[in-house]
Parts: structure tokens; sequence; C-alpha cells
């Protein structure tokens, strides 16, 4: 059976009276009556689980974590010193440091060009040709982290590494998830957006099993010389994204041109998004609105993932293993409780979901800052509790998004996503950085992420869903 083409993108709705600007259709209203393929919602949502060794083993638990930030690229002097000495201690906070500032430049990368990308894929129509390109650069930013050897002259080269499949990894999720739209229903898009995220951290728990599993059997005799065992990982992690990521590029249909939109050239990208932001104002404030207030508390919600490894090995002396074992329990939490709140979200609505995450979050992160001295269990106990909420965050956050945003600019808009998390992306790693630097250790860069989440949980309290998009979200449908 041939699976159904996309919708053709529809005009905007007529001006209701005394209204002088149109409110335009969203691409999840144009998908109301379609029934998507179960075929499409699956091979869409793989592509998190096939991306998300870079995100769980390279970024956050065990690249970053137990090699860049460690003794490893320290003068060989100051390792002599070992842990508790207050020069090795300043050491490894620079490290930490160093990361967080090559992490911040990524996001000035991503603020510059996510949204102007996004937009030439709506109008060319190339969402998947994006899509793909990124993603093999994503994979050869991890081949080449194995050139990154254990010893301070590659330290620069690592992070540099890091930034780039940063960047990477966010230009494809920009076109990754405009594509929810057409993959998902108004009723049923708090699900497939919960299932890809679910998917992802699911992935990440069974990518470090196998990194445990290869430390179980001390790496079957490898030599460890010069870093070499994390790098293979990186390679591994590489090899997992090529054989997984491909489904979404040959199962689901490339998105029409956006009609009526005029082709330019680069630069001239610019000025066509300042208009294209001046008409999101006057024709789709809430997600506006949205963009600003998830701009602050995604940039938390990456924080928490960015340094929670270097948190449980620097600040509660987490052992390696240790360090793995805790990754692999919060993604398991983090993918089911994503996969179980998409259902949620399709019932209360993604705002809901929103708030109760990151009043958790806050709670949590609380907990974690004034307990740091307390030993370890007190970080396996309220870190898994972060790692609960961070995921429904995520996820309700991408379908509030795909719910408000007008059909045809979808790349854009979520680009406009990527650029405004990214304008103050600079937040949770200079917060964290800077207490680090002002107090003089690792534990209070806790702090600085706690106070991004508060943040970002105030603004998102004057953020509203629109009538008729929640209207559209509670009628019976055809599709599934």
């Amino acid at each position: 059976m041939t699976d159904p083409a996309p919708l053709p993108l529809q005009p905007a709705v007529p001006p209701r009276p005394g209204h002088q600007d149109v409110e335009p259709l969203t691409g999840l209203e144009l998908q109301a009556e379609r029934r998507v393929p179960r075929k499409q919602v699956w091979a869409w949502a793989i592509w998190d689980w096939a991306t998300q060794p870079f995100n769980s083993v390279i970024l956050t638990f065990v690249f970053t974590a137990l090699y860049l930030t460690s003794d490893w690229f320290l003068d060989p002097a100051v390792a002599e010193l070992g842990e508790g000495d207050p020069a090795y201690e300043r050491a490894i906070a620079d490290l930490a440091s160093g990361l967080g500032w090559a992490i911040t430049v990524a996001g000035i990368l991503i603020a510059v060009l996510a949204p102007v990308l996004g937009q030439r894929a709506d109008v060319a129509g190339r969402r998947k040709l994006w899509l793909g390109g990124a993603t093999a650069a994503l994979v050869a930013c991890m081949f080449a982290l194995f050139f990154v050897q254990g010893s301070p002259p590659y330290f620069l080269l690592g992070i540099s590494l890091i930034a780039a499949g940063t960047v990477f990894s966010e230009i494809a999720g920009v076109n990754y998830n405009a594509m929810l739209v057409q993959v998902s229903t108004p009723r049923t898009v708090g699900k497939v957006s919960g299932l890809g995220w679910g998917l992802g951290y699911l992935g990440g728990i069974v990518a470090l099993v196998l990194v445990v599993v290869a430390t179980t059997f001390d790496w079957w005799g490898m030599p460890t010389d010069d870093g070499l065992v994390y790098r293979v990982i990186a390679v591994g992690c590489a090899v997992w994204t090529l054989v997984f990521a491909w489904p979404v590029l040959v199962y689901v249909p490339e998105a029409p041109p956006a009609p009526g939109r005029e082709r330019v050239g680069f630069f001239r990208s610019y000025a066509v998004l300042v208009r294209d932001i001046a008409r999101l104002w006057r024709e789709a404030r809430p997600t506006f609105w949205f963009l600003l207030a998830s701009a602050v508390f995604r940039d938390g919600l990456a924080g928490v993932f960015a340094f929670g490894a270097v948190i449980a090995a620097v600040v509660f002396r987490f052992t390696s293993n240790e360090v793995m074992l805790f990754g692999i329990a919060a993604n398991l939490l983090a993918g089911v409780s994503t996969i179980v709140a998409g259902r949620f979200d399709d019932r209360f609505g993604p705002r809901a979901v929103i708030l109760t995450a990151l009043g958790g979050l806050v709670g949590a992160g609380l907990i974690v800052f004034f307990l740091h001295d307390a030993g370890k269990v007190p970080f396996w106990i309220f870190g898994l509790v972060l790692t609960l909420f961070v995921g429904p965050a995520q996820a309700a956050s991408r379908s509030f998004l795909a719910r408000v945003t007008p059909a045809g600019r979808e790349s854009e808009i979520f680009g406009l996503y990527a650029t405004t998390g990214r304008a103050a992306s600079f937040l949770s790693p200079m917060l964290w950085s800077g207490f680090i630097v002002v107090f003089g250790a690792t534990y209070w860069g806790i702090l600085g992420i706690v106070l991004v989440l508060i943040a970002g949980l105030v603004l998102m309290l004057f953020v509203r869903v629109p009538k008729r998009v929640a209207e559209a979200a509670a009628a019976p449908i055809g599709g599934r």
C-alpha cells in the first residue's frame, strides 16, 4: 500500500470581521483528517535513537565528563598532586569552564545560522536534505574525536569538535523537529513528540550499557594509552548513528516548498527573516512569546544534561563506572517518563506538562546544591529526579511549538526556536562557569543552572495556548 502524500499547504484563514491581520492555519491543522502511517511515525522517531549517543555518551556521561574534564588533560605535575589539592581542583575546574565556553561559542553559531537555514529549507522544500547533511557532519565530528589524544595539547581540539558537533546536531534537529507536523495530527502530536524523545533516551541507555559491558571486560585487553578507550567509544557512537539514522530519510515524505515565498540569496535571507519575525508578531503572537519564554528554560534543561555527569564525577566523586551506571538509570527514567508524559501532553496540554516539569527541576536542583557535601546518595536520588523531568519538558516544548506554527514555516520557526534558545544559551554555561570562577568550586555551577530554570518557569507562566489550537486538539478527528 502506498503511503499517502502530505497534504498541500493551504492559504491562511480569511480575516475575521474587525481583524486587520489574517490568522494562518498551522501545519497540524492541515493534517487533521490525515491517517499517518505507523511506518512514518517510527521512521521519524528512530532518528532520536540514532543521534542520542552524541548527547548521552559523548556530550554528557562519558567523553566530556570522564575524559575531557579529567586529569588526562592536566599538566603532569599538577595531575600528580591528586584530588583534594587546591591546585589540582582549580585545574580541573578550569577544564570544566573551558568546556562551558566552547559550548557557548557553539550556541552563538547556532543562533546566527539556524533560522536562515530553516527558512531556506522551507522555501525550497529541502528539509530532508538539510537533515541528512547535518547528520553526516555530526558523524564526521564523532569520528574525528578519535584523534583527541589524552594530553593537554589536544584539549582545544577536543572541545572544538564537541562544539562543532553541537552545531551540526542542532541544525539537523531544526529540520527533524519541523518534520513532526508531517507525522502527527492535533490529537497525537504530544504522543509522537514524546515517542521520539523517549526513544532517544532509551537509545542512550543501550549505548551506555555497551560501554559498561566493555569496561567490565577491561576492553578485552585494549591498550589504554593516550585515552584510546574513550576515542574508540567516540568512533562507536559515530557508527551507531550511521546505522540507525537513515529510515527518516527513506520513509518520511519530503515537505512541499512553501507557496508564495521568494527564493533569495543566503545573506538576503536575513532581511527576509526580520520581516518574518514582524509577521509572526502580527499573526501568531503566542508563537512569538513562547519562543522567548522557552529560550530561557530550554537552556536550563540543556545545562542539566551538559554538566550533569561533570557534577557527578567532580562534585560527588562518582567513579567512571558509577557515572556510566548513573547515565543508564537517568536515560531509562527520562525515556519512560517522556513517553508517558506525551499522553498527558495530548490530554492536558503541553503548557501544563512544561510547568510541572520545571517546578520539579527547580526543587530537585536546589536539593542537589545544598547536599553537595552529603555523599553520593543525594545525587543518586535527586540527580535522577532531575532527569525524570527533563525529557517531558523537552518533548512538550516541541509539541507546543508544532501546535502554534503557521503552515509552511515549520523549519524557519524551529530555526528561530533554536536561535532564541541559543540567544539565551550563554546563560547556563556562563553562570556555570562564572559561579565556578567566582567561588572556586565546581558545585557552585549547580546554582547557576537552577537560576536559569527558575527564570524560565516564571516566563512560562505568562504564555497561553491559543483557544483555536486548544479546540483543534480536543476535536475528534480521523487521523491516528
